[in-house]
């Protein structure tokens, strides 16, 4: 899930102690470090890449997805974060069918320290697990993956009664699964980058 590096419209709670420039240049840095760590494993033939990108029109994000070196990308279309991924599922689910791929991989572009272990992590726990959270200091999270059970009911269960945007939404989604038969799993809590705070915070 990408938004475009533009002045004054990302992290805006970051470019009121940093300002809209330096803000944007930081989004654009830990995008392409996203990015990176993707292609990594999509080198090795262990994941396709997709990129959801939201505040562009098509014909940017095809420019702005060349300069990347990748070749899929959807628009993320208008919606809270819950409908946006839902509508990621739905859009990719032809092609996932069709290249036999079993699970989902949602990553946002706001981590720093994301690693290539990180991912192979999520892919070696989604073979026994349905779905994979790795928690924020947000109390959100900064990775979910889903499981072949999931992607492939109309339930969405992940994002159902989620309060997005608010410190619940790693709980609430913990909470919906109480009730199913279906297994998670946690990977490492790290710091995404929302405000100065979380910067300092990594130090």
């Amino acid at each position: 899930m990408a938004k475009w590096h533009a002045f004054g419209r990302c992290k805006t709670r970051l470019s009121k102690d940093i300002g809209k420039s330096n803000s944007a240049k930081v989004q654009s840095v830990m995008t392409k470090h996203t990015i990176s760590v993707a292609k990594f494993l999509q080198e090795n033939k262990l994941i396709d890449i997709s990129i959801a990108i939201s505040g562009l029109g098509v014909g940017n994000c095809k420019r702005w997805t060349r300069e990347l070196g990748i070749k899929k990308f959807n628009l993320q279309g208008k919606g809270c974060l819950g409908e946006k991924m839902k509508r990621q599922i739905i859009i990719n689910k032809k092609f996932c069918a069709r290249n036999k791929i079993k699970n989902i991989i949602f990553i946002g572009t706001d981590l720093p320290d994301l690693c290539h272990q990180d991912l192979l992590n999520t892919l070696k726990e989604l073979q026994q697990n349905d779905l994979i959270l790795g928690p924020s200091n947000d109390g959100g999270y900064w990775l979910i993956g889903l499981s072949e059970k999931i992607m492939s009911s109309h339930i969405y269960v992940p994002f159902i009664n989620i309060k997005w945007g608010t410190e619940n939404v790693l709980q609430n989604t913990i909470d919906n699964f109480a009730t199913t038969k279906l297994r998670y799993k946690f990977l490492d809590k790290k710091i995404d980058i929302d405000t100065i705070i979380d910067i300092e915070n990594r130090k």
